[in-house]
């Protein structure tokens, strides 16, 4: 790219240099060639002049015989006269036409020069006339003697100072080609720099070095190269964070697994060995296997998400009985956990665009997420606000650190905050809650503290009214 753009700011300069230089050249040339025209009439007309005050044209006493206008001997004087005079003068491009009237002129013109019949009718009509012939300029005029009528006709090759011109401009040319190389040499190499550089980053990236960085550019720069360079920093970190998630949640996943599984094999071994009791041991079996179940279960339903193979039925439901329903599910846990489970619906019918089967589980990962971290109780409400219905659910547990606010709701996304033993489970509660909100239409929020009681946590989901 380097040589390209070098290439190309050098063809443009050469090229502009050509087409100033040979327009520069044709104006000079017109202008020699009209300034020419202008000389050469100025000089035939004084030429007519002095013909006429010299009597260069005068006849001999007599007017037949030998000194007839028309006769041959006086014919032959005049061009003598003529002659003997443009010899004097210098005059080597000289032509003159002489004869009793315009229709029977005779003489010679200068070397490549004819004049119409245009021209003539113009010198009859006693207005001079010029131009060029063959890369000549010429010029005539007309006058009158004794004799008759003549013209004069004079010619001569442009004048024109292009040469002397064209080596200076050919020197200033040189000199500017090469100023131009240097500049697009520097100007290449600062537009292609960054670009080496980002080709390096990527690179590195590809190959899995997520710490790659490009130079950050200055942070009032708002070109292309500088919104390039943060495009690509941004990628990079956002690719070293998601990796970083991944392991997180591998871990995390793996522990969830692992936890339930120990416990199902310790209790299976203690019943083969008849070390404990079957019923109890057949209760810890059953509730680690439902731990199982669950984190298959949000497994498969996120990939089920991405694969975009998840079926909806959205349509206006009233939120109301559902939201009950769905909370009274959850007493007899809150209760075990000796926490207070509260729920505050309208007295109206609530309606909204919903599948209420999602809705029902959106409000189970909430619920179920809550009584996790819940020190004393849990609120679940519903209301309209600005358009929306929103399904509020609030504890008053140890809340959630600033950094991790804006990520609860992602996928991977682990806490900085260590878990109890008693807040087990997936994981994946939230982001399928953020997952299928959106799905519907909705949006999710989380707020931490609640404002109205200044600790906890309250995640909102808002949904579209019907």
């Amino acid at each position: 790219m380097r040589r390209r753009l070098l290439l190309t700011i050098c063809g443009t300069v050469l090229a502009t240099l050509l087409f100033a230089g040979a327009g520069t050249l044709l104006l000079a040339r017109f202008g020699a060639t009209e300034a020419t025209k202008r000389d050469l009439e100025e000089q035939a007309t004084a030429l007519a002049s002095v013909f006429d005050e010299l009597n260069i044209l005068a006849l001999r006493p007599g007017n037949t015989g030998p000194n007839s206008p028309t006769s041959p001997q006086q014919r032959a004087a005049v061009r003598t006269r003529l002659k003997n005079f443009t010899t004097n003068l210098k005059l080597d491009d000289i032509g003159f036409l002489y004869g009793t009237s315009f229709a029977n002129l005779e003489g010679e013109t200068p070397i490549g020069i004819t004049l119409s019949k245009i021209d003539m009718a113009s010198l009859e009509a006693g207005t001079r006339v010029s131009g060029k012939r063959n890369g000549i300029v010429y010029a005539a005029a007309p006058g009158t003697s004794r004799l008759g009528s003549y013209v004069i006709v004079l010619a001569r090759k442009p004048a024109s100072s292009a040469a002397p011109a064209a080596r200076w401009f050919l020197l200033a040319a040189a000199g500017t080609l090469l100023a131009g190389a240097l500049i697009a040499t520097r100007l290449s190499r600062r537009l292609t720099n960054p670009l080496v550089d980002a080709r390096d980053a990527t690179s590195r990236i590809a190959n899995g070095d997520l710490a790659a960085r490009v130079d950050d550019p200055h942070p009032g720069a708002t070109d292309e190269m500088s919104e390039l360079s943060r495009s690509i920093n941004a990628m990079a970190a956002s690719l070293e964070r998601s990796r970083g998630l991944e392991r997180q949640f591998l871990m995390s996943v793996s522990h969830d697994l692992r936890t339930p599984m120990a416990s199902i094999q310790g209790y299976a071994e203690a019943l083969t060995d008849q070390a404990i009791e079957p019923q109890r041991a057949g209760q810890v079996i059953l509730s680690e296997s439902r731990r199982l179940d669950r984190l298959v279960t949000d497994l498969l339903l996120l990939a089920r998400l991405d694969a975009r193979a998840f079926t909806f039925d959205v349509r206006p439901l009233d939120l109301v009985p559902i939201v009950q329903a769905s909370t009274h599910g959850f007493e007899p846990r809150a209760i075990e956990r000796g926490l207070t489970l509260g729920v505050d619906t309208p007295p109206e019918p609530l309606l909204a665009l919903v599948d209420g089967d999602r809705l029902a589980q959106i409000l189970a990962n909430l619920v179920e997420n809550a009584l996790k971290f819940a020190g004393s109780r849990v609120d679940v409400s519903l209301r309209a606000d600005n358009g929306w219905v929103v399904l509020s659910v609030a504890d008053d547990g140890p809340g959630i650190a600033p950094e991790d606010l804006p990520h609860v709701f992602e996928r991977l996304y682990v806490a900085r905050h260590r878990p109890l033993p008693k807040e087990t489970g997936s994981g994946l509660g939230l982001a399928i809650v953020g997952e299928l909100a959106e799905t519907m239409g909705g949006q999710v929020h989380a707020r931490s503290p609640v404002p109205e009681t200044g600790r906890g946590t309250q995640m909102l989901v808002a949904l579209r009214p019907a």
